[in-house]
């Protein structure tokens, strides 16, 4: 954008929202604004998304391809960074639109495929391979043949209101972001209402927090404001440390001024004037991107001092945290900003009325907070129209593991989970069974079929014996082992434990010494050995459930989720392992025995080359044999047999 351009429509943000024009706009401001959003355009666009799946698939070697096509070809044409549309499996992902047609987005674009896809568009010839769908635009002419994204499964039963605008505005410009509206909500509240006011509209929309059990967003601040301090903190927690959760980070990826605009309004709702982003350090497109985007918030006027002559002043600040598990417990993200060791304190009192350096805090994830622009833009009688009773508005999942479409989602709260995994997902890859999927991380838990039913509810997934958590949502089919699953977890929250509470500390160890002891076979097949090892599994149990009624933390009462749910709902596997020695899945290595057909085997000698334990004897051109007490049960054995002769039991 030009200079006189930048400074004409920051004039025009100046006369929309601080004198209250009522969007009576001038013929050029509408030219303008339909300029950066790309509503008209003189030339081709083409964007490519530009995010953490798409990097690692390649992103950045395109998008010198595409550099180059253009000078080659000389085009005259713009290519603009996007953030993600969800679909993390199809990245790359590119659109190209042409002037008076619509927008054509491609999927799993390579520099192999660029040169025919940008080809066989400018010359009006589509290569169908690759196309994901174009977007729908009375105005403009559309492609024949070419499905809408609207049409997509994946986009139709979704309700993307946290997500409107990923994958489609790029997330470096403010001036983009400006352009659809953006940080309307907190102009009108900073002139319009107080404090107390939007305390009282957040209260209202019975907003739940998106990264726990759900605590009422609007009780949180109120206590906050009401708590009598010369300084308060706002403390956005992007801290996302979750295995198979990745929402937040590529939310701030492709929408980074929606999370300003969200912390500015909260921050504002508090009476604080300084806000803390708490992030991992890794997350480096991430804190670019919040970088970027707070740079350009300041140089707007929007932060700072006396923000556009409102008497209101915020700083923001970036603390990047070392990826600590336990500092998703906002006690102990609040000891990581302090400069101390990331440890929960013990409660009351609540951060709330004593957290950052002995002052009132709020800590909020990420979703929780881009949900605040929406709410004061549209009303809190129009969020608590979206979900249910006790659930408003939507929520956002990253759905992995064996499903047709893993990546980003937005639904409505009360929708099912089965329509989240087979009609927004794809359903289970491959064609096979449904097993099991795990809901809320580490602290979360297993469900099993049965429970598809169960409706997107914090309340609801509560009976079930899990949480929503952090909302990271992994499918598991056929070919999983639930005890394989619950291994990892614990092993997971032992080494992540703090250690500051000796239930949390052992309880995870012995959880998870007894889960190895579970899934492989004894060395040992005495008497003692034996004994030892069911005194073990009837005590996982028990651990379980003191874990959950004596640990310090929040995390360290729920660590005990995943062998609770899974020992509810999946107990038939856990006696398969201890009684049958036998994993149907074939996953547990350490219980699977292999023996040789000595009918069938002719001696080739291949298996005991393969053999990585040494445990296959045999001379050549005669049967061979297995030393069971060397066999590790890998089945490299298996694989490379030729003849059947081994057998898997």
């Amino acid at each position: 954008m030009s200079e006189a351009k930048e400074n004409k429509y920051k004039v025009f943000l100046t006369e929309k929202f601080i004198n209250n024009l009522n969007g009576s706009l001038e013929k050029e401001d509408i030219e303008i604004i339909a300029e950066i959003k790309r509503e008209k355009i003189r030339k081709p666009v083409i964007t490519i998304g530009s995010n953490s799946p798409s990097l690692i698939a390649g992103a950045d070697e395109l998008k010198l391809s595409i550099k180059e096509y253009i000078k080659e070809r000389e085009i005259d044409a713009d290519l603009v960074e996007v953030g993600t549309l969800g679909m993390t499996s199809l990245e790359p992902i590119i659109s190209v639109q042409l002037p008076g047609k619509t927008k054509l987005f491609f999927k799993n674009v390579a520099s192999e495929n660029i040169i025919s896809i940008l080809d066989g568009t400018f010359n009006n010839y589509i290569q169908e391979e690759n196309v994901l769908g174009q977007i729908r635009n009375e105005i403009l002419e559309s492609y024949e043949r070419i499905p809408y994204l609207d049409e997509l499964a994946y986009f139709q039963n979704q309700q993307r209101l946290n997500l409107k605008n990923c994958g489609f505005i790029d997330p470096n410009s403010i001036e983009e972001y400006l352009a659809h509206d953006g940080y309307k909500s907190f102009f009108e509240t900073i002139y319009k209402n107080t404090p107390e006011e939007i305390c009282d509209i957040i209260e209202q929309s019975k907003l739940r927090g998106r990264g726990g059990d759900g605590y009422p967003t609007g009780k949180k601040w109120k206590i906050a404001l009401e708590t009598v301090s010369e300084q308060k903190y706002l403390i956005c927690n992007a801290g996302e440390s979750d295995p198979g959760a990745f929402m937040e980070r590529l939310l701030i990826e492709s929408d980074p001024h929606k999370v300003i605009e969200g912390i500015a309004i909260s921050a504002y709702a508090i009476s604080a004037q300084k806000a803390y982003i708490y992030i991992e350090s890794e997350y480096s497109l991430a804190i670019e991107r919040l970088k970027n985007a707070i740079k350009q918030a300041k140089d707007y006027g929007i932060l700072g001092h006396d923000i556009l002559q409102s008497g209101y002043n915020l700083d923001i600040i970036i603390r990047k945290g070392a990826g600590a598990y336990v500092c998703g417990e906002e006690t102990a993200l609040i000891s990581s900003i302090e400069g101390e060791r990331g440890r929960p304190r013990s409660k009351p009192p609540y951060p709330a009325i004593k957290g950052l350096f002995g002052r009132p805090t709020v800590v909020n994830n990420v979703e929780t907070l881009v949900n605040i622009p929406l709410i004061i833009d549209k009303g809190a009688e129009w969020f608590c129209s979206i979900g249910t009773e006790e659930s408003k508005g939507t929520k956002v999942f990253s759905i992995s593991g064996k499903v047709g479409n893993p990546g980003l989602v937005e639904v409505e709260m009360g929708t099912k989970l089965r329509d989240i995994i087979y009609r927004v997902s794809g359903g289970i890859a491959n064609s096979k069974r449904f097993k099991a999927v795990h809901i809320g991380g580490p602290s979360g838990g297993c469900l099993s079929e049965e429970h598809l039913d169960t409706l997107i509810d914090y309340d609801a997934v509560l009976l079930t014996g899990t949480s929503l958590g952090s909302a990271g949502m992994v499918v598991l089919d056929e070919d999983n082992c639930i005890l394989d699953n619950v291994k990892y977890y614990m092993d997971f929250l032992q080494k992540e434990s703090c250690g500051i509470c000796i239930p949390c500390r052992e309880g995870t160890r012995r959880m998870h010494e007894i889960l190895e002891n579970i899934t492989k076979k004894p060395k040992d097949e005495n008497g003692n050995t034996t004994l030892q090892r069911f005194k073990g599994v009837m005590q996982l149990e028990n651990i379980a459930e003191v874990l959950k009624d004596t640990s310090l933390c929040g995390l360290g009462r729920k660590a005990a989720n995943p062998v609770l749910s899974t020992l509810k709902w999946f107990r038939n596997e856990y006696e398969e392992h201890i009684f049958e020695r036998n994993c149907e899945a074939g996953v547990c290595q350490e219980l699977r025995t292999f023996e040789i057909n000595v009918e069938a085997c002719n001696g080739c000698t291949i298996c005991a080359k393969k053999c990585p334990s040494d445990a296959i004897f045999g001379t050549p051109q005669n049967a061979h044999f297995i030393v069971q007490d060397k066999c590790i049960g890998c089945g490299i054995c298996f694989d490379t047999c030729k003849f059947s002769a081994i057998i898997s039991k």
